[in-house]
């Protein structure tokens, strides 16, 4: 929606006036901090340290991680899905399912075993959500995953709805390892990096360590509060 700003001037001048100091119009220079500490940590990993900091960090959040190829997904995903006591299960529409070879299993293994499968469709609208909250089972893929916190980043567009990762009763996030990282440090450069060359800003950008938790009251973790109760992590060897 494209509009016309009225009085902008005038009401900037009159908050600095307010401030009394003058209206800085020209771009701010970032400053270079003399220390950065936040770059130091998990300096010079690989992408199989990240793995293990990750591993070790999902048994801290109560988070089941599994490790595959494309070639096992499929096989891996089923036995996970069976575990949570399968479906109805709701997944994003994103090309890559196709691409690591899970439309036989999304598309008709699971369908003729009766269980239900819902991949999202923007055109319908607030179904979506319906269809969402009535889930065993949401599936999505990590875009950045965080190694030290064990958080997976999730993107939302029109293909990608939101509630697919919090409203059903469980939640499995595919996690390609190339997309691994050690802190959220990394993933604000690669968000910026993704922002300066498409000039485009997801509708949302969810941050999802785990099963949903509180630890609100003394400290305590306390698992299951107002989403998924269960949480696995995939990791597949894409590299």
């Amino acid at each position: 929606m494209v509009g016309t700003i009225q009085n902008r001037d005038k009401f900037l001048n009159q908050i600095a006036s307010r401030l009394e100091r003058p209206r800085i119009s020209s771009p701010v220079e970032r400053p270079t901090w003399k220390f950065q500490p936040q770059y130091e940590v998990l300096k010079n990993t690989t992408q199989d340290d990240l793995l293990e900091v990750l591993t070790e960090q999902c048994k801290k959040i109560h988070t089941n991680l599994y490790v595959t190829d494309s070639k096992d997904l499929a096989t891996t995903l089923n036995e996970v899905v069976s575990g949570y006591g399968g479906g109805p299960i709701v997944t994003w529409k994103d090309e890559r399912f196709s691409k690591w070879g899970l439309d036989s299993l999304l598309k008709q293994d699971w369908p003729k075993q009766k269980i239900e499968v819902y991949e999202w469709n923007h055109t319908k609208g607030k179904e979506n959500i319906a269809r969402a909250e009535k889930a065993n089972v949401g599936i999505t893929i990590s875009e950045i995953t965080l190694a030290e916190s064990g958080t997976v980043v999730l993107f939302s567009d029109e293909n990608k709805g939101r509630t697919v990762s919090f409203l059903p009763a469980t939640y499995i996030a595919l996690v390609p390892k190339s997309t691994l990282v050690p802190r959220i440090t990394q993933a604000a450069q690669k968000m910026r990096e993704i922002h300066k060359k498409t000039a485009h800003v997801p509708s949302c950008i969810n941050f999802i360590t785990g099963p949903s938790n509180s630890a609100d009251i003394e400290l305590n973790l306390v698992v299951g509060v107002h989403g998924p109760v269960k949480a696995s992590y995939i990791v597949i060897n894409d590299l």
